[in-house]
């Protein structure tokens, strides 16, 4: 089993929010899934940035 993330309380519940899971599955997520989660929130967030553009 994997340690608890190193995270502040408030980036917790900030990515808890954005990724729409619970704080406590957030905090024992391993770090190669938290991170392809990020990348995924960040390309989704890139696209809906560009396809805002005139």
């Amino acid at each position: 089993m994997s340690k608890p993330l190193q995270i502040s309380a408030d980036t917790a519940v900030k990515l808890a929010e954005q990724l729409g899971v619970p704080i406590e599955q957030l905090m024992h997520m391993p770090r190669h899934i938290l991170m392809q989660k990020l990348a995924e929130l960040a390309n989704s967030g890139a696209e809906k940035k560009s396809t805002e553009e005139p």
